[in-house]
């Protein structure tokens, strides 16, 4: 299938699967097929000159720039003008989401990584920024290695903190202001927005994930999004799904406590013995002998925190139409507001009534997509006391009235027809 987007593997490194990082040198001198990358990565342009597309957003591209990609971000080299010679930095995002928002956030700040790696992908470095990324690129290498030579050192003390450290390190270069200098943005169609589709996937495991749900959340019919994900990855959806809950499932083996049962319920599985049976027959090997083997010490810091955290957010995800309150919440887990906010910026990097709101008009939207109930019986059943109230948190966060938003959805519903 000529136009089928390659699919890369999900460990940071071909030769050890317990790395939480590695480091190489590539070069791409002609264009590229769509690559679909299911593990976090740095490039750092040495040499080069060209396009790539991230998303189906078009950069021009040259040295110097430093380009963040995240689980299951799409690229494409669309034009080489001059051979691409880079380093590639692989690593592990969820450690090191983690690491950033429970170790290295000491003022208890809003961290919103995600977010702020979509909106800035790639950033020009002047000559200092440049230097200092070049010397930590260095730093990393000599702890992990070279992939493509297999020259690998033997680890030392502390290694995996500090290249934990470094990686952070990378990240607050990228997304600071006074590296991130203004390029342009060549191509910007509505066909980044099919990409979100797999984002969307990787982070609503645990829930649902149909392909009617995604039809109504994309504007598409079922058999365009069917159509489409075959087309850019070679899968059907049910398998595209099962090979990301494999790749998140991995994850947290190695870097989490979490039993079986809580990973059943926080990556979509039916039950402890579903996750085990799927985990087998896709890895060969049973879950318990993996951990054991691969489970590494660094991740499962704070562990009973965080599973202190997934139950509260499960808690508010459940009750999330009642009449809930910071304080009502707070003393439910015998925790302090500013306890309860904190876990939540961590875990969902909003606070709990932007959490709430975010919840409620989601509910809301699926209503207004799904049933003919007025505005206001809607804004009532998913929790607001007011349809003043919904409505200004609706626009904060969909951009729309829930007027049109109901509109919209009926006339693409009508398109597709």
């Amino acid at each position: 299938m000529e136009n089928t987007t390659e699919l890369q593997q999900q460990f940071c490194s071909r030769m050890d699967d317990r790395k939480i990082c590695s480091f190489d040198v590539e070069i791409i001198d002609k264009k590229t097929k769509p690559i679909l990358h299911q593990t976090s990565r740095f490039l750092f342009i040495n040499k080069g000159r060209g396009k790539m597309k991230i998303n189906e957003v078009e950069y021009d591209i040259h040295d110097n720039m430093l380009i963040t990609l995240l689980p299951f971000d799409c690229t494409e080299v669309t034009e080489v003008r001059e051979t691409f010679q880079y380093y590639v930095v692989v690593y592990n995002f969820v450690l090191l989401n983690n690491a950033i928002k429970s170790i290295f956030n000491v003022d208890n700040q809003k961290i919103e990584i995600i977010k702020q790696m979509q909106e800035n992908p790639v950033v020009e470095c002047d000559p200092v920024k440049t230097q200092e990324i070049r010397a930590i690129l260095g730093k990393i290498k000599q702890e992990v290695g070279v992939e493509s030579t297999l020259q690998f050192p033997e680890k030392k003390a502390l290694s995996s903190i500090y290249v934990v450290n470094l990686l952070v390190e990378l990240i607050v270069i990228s997304q600071r202001e006074d590296c991130d200098k203004k390029f342009d943005r060549i191509v910007a169609t509505k066909k980044g927005e099919k990409t979100e589709i797999f984002r969307y996937i990787y982070t609503h495991l645990s829930e649902k994930i149909t392909l009617s749900r995604l039809a109504k959340l994309f504007y598409m019919s079922e058999s365009s999004i069917s159509k489409y994900i075959m087309e850019t990855t070679g899968l059907t959806f049910n398998n595209l799904v099962n090979e990301i809950k494999i790749a998140k499932t991995l994850n947290y083996l190695m870097y989490t406590d979490y039993t079986l049962e809580e990973l059943a319920m926080f990556l979509g599985y039916v039950d402890a013995a579903h996750i085990s049976k799927v985990f087998e027959s896709r890895m060969g090997s049973k879950i318990s002998e993996y951990r054991k083997t691969y489970q590494t010490v660094l991740g499962v810091c704070n562990i009973e925190e965080r599973r202190i955290a997934y139950q509260l957010v499960t808690y508010i995800v459940e009750n999330h139409k009642e009449e809930l309150t910071a304080q009502s919440v707070a003393t439910e887990f015998e925790i302090s507001v500013p306890e309860l906010n904190k876990i939540l910026l961590l875990q969902v990097e909003r606070n709990f009534s932007e959490f709430l709101h975010f919840l409620r008009v989601n509910s809301a939207c699926k209503l207004l997509a799904e049933t003919d109930m007025t505005i206001t019986d809607i804004a009532i059943e998913v929790g607001f006391n007011t349809v003043k109230t919904f409505t200004r948190n609706f626009v904060l966060i969909k951009h729309v009235t829930p007027s049109n938003f109901r509109q919209m959805i009926r006339v693409e519903g009508g398109n597709e027809e």
